[in-house]
C-alpha cells in the first residue's frame, strides 16, 4: 500500500493574509443609517420633483419649507397651535376612553352585551373621519367643541373592541387559582386583570391616537379657531404652499416624535415585566 504524503502548504496559506476584519457595527447604528438612507432619498425625490417635474412656485423646495419651519419656531406660532391641538386630543381621547371603557368591560363580560353594542361600536369605528368634522362643524359650530367631540367618536370604538378583548383574554385558571388561595379581589385586578388588559389598551392607545390626530387636524380645517389644521387652512387661502407644507411637516414630525419616542418608551416601561424577546 503506497503512502500517503502530505502536501507541504503553500506560500499563501503558510501564512495569514494581510487583511483585517472590519468589526460588525452595533444594530443601533444600522438602523441609524437605513433611516438617515431612507429620508435623504426622500428628499432627494422631493428636490427633483421641485426643481425638474414642477417650478418652485408650485412645489417648493425643501430648504425653502425648512427656513420657514425655522421661522415659525422662533416666531413662537408653532408652539402655540401645537398647543392648542394637543390639548384638544387629549380631551377628545379622555373622553372616548371614559365611553369606551365600561362599554368595553360589559361587552368582555356578558354575551349579551357583546351582542348589543357590538354593531353600534363598529358602525361608529367605521364613519369616515371627514363624516365627524363635518358633523362637528354643524352641530358645535366653529370653536373648540367639535374637534373635541369628533377626537371621542373616533377613539372610543378602539378603546372599546380592545378592551373587551383584554377582558375576554384574561386567564380563568389564574383567577381560580387565586380563589383558592383567597386573594382579595384588588389583588386580583392588580395582579391578573390589569396586566393582561394593559396589553390590548396600549394598542387601542397607539392606534386611536393616530386617527384622533388626523381627524381632530381636520375637524379644524372645517371649524377650527386654532391648531394645525387652522393653520393649513389659513395658509391654503393665502396660496403659500411653503406654508402649507411647512405645517405639514410639524404635523408628520411631531406624529413620528409621538410613535417613535413617546409610545416607545412608555411601552417598553409599561411591559418591562415581560423581558426582552
Amino acid at each position: 500500500m503506497a503512502a500517503v504524503t502530505e502536501r507541504p502548504p503553500t506560500r499563501s496559506e503558510g501564512r495569514p493574509s494581510g487583511r483585517v476584519p472590519r468589526p460588525a457595527l452595533p444594530p443601533f447604528l444600522r438602523r441609524l443609517g437605513s433611516v438617515l438612507v431612507g429620508y435623504l432619498a426622500l428628499l432627494a425625490v422631493w428636490t427633483f420633483f421641485s426643481l425638474v417635474v414642477f417650478t418652485p412656485y408650485v412645489l417648493p423646495a425643501p430648504w425653502t419649507v425648512a427656513a420657514e419651519m425655522w421661522e415659525l419656531l422662533l416666531s413662537g406660532a408653532a408652539f402655540v397651535h401645537f398647543g392648542s391641538s394637543i390639548g384638544k386630543i387629549v380631551a377628545g381621547f379622555a373622553l372616548g376612553a371614559v365611553l369606551g371603557g365600561p362599554v368595553g368591560l360589559l361587552m368582555g363580560r356578558s354575551r349579551y352585551w357583546t351582542n348589543f353594542f357590538t354593531q353600534p361600536v363598529l358602525v361608529l369605528g367605521n364613519v369616515p373621519g371627514l363624516t365627524y368634522a363635518v358633523f362637528a362643524l354643524i352641530l358645535f359650530g366653529i370653536g373648540s367643541v367639535g374637534p373635541v367631540v369628533a377626537v371621542a367618536l373616533v377613539s372610543m370604538p378602539y378603546v372599546a373592541l380592545n378592551v373587551a378583548e383584554g377582558v375576554r383574554a384574561v386567564d380563568p385558571r389564574l383567577l381560580q387559582m387565586s380563589t383558592v388561595y383567597g386573594r382579595s379581589r384588588s389583588d386580583v385586578v392588580r395582579s391578573v386583570v390589569v396586566p393582561t388588559v394593559l396589553p390590548f389598551l396600549f394598542a387601542a392607545l397607539r392606534y386611536g391616537f393616530a386617527m384622533a390626530w388626523k381627524v381632530e387636524a381636520l375637524t379644524e380645517v372645517f371649524g377650527g379657531r386654532s391648531g394645525i389644521g387652522f393653520m393649513i387652512r389659513a395658509e391654503y387661502q393665502e396660496f403659500s404652499v411653503t406654508g402649507v407644507l411647512a405645517w405639514t411637516a410639524f404635523f408628520v414630525i411631531f406624529m413620528l416624535f409621538i410613535e417613535r419616542v413617546v409610545l416607545a418608551r412608555l411601552e417598553q416601561r409599561l411591559f418591562a415585566w415581560r423581558g426582552s424577546r
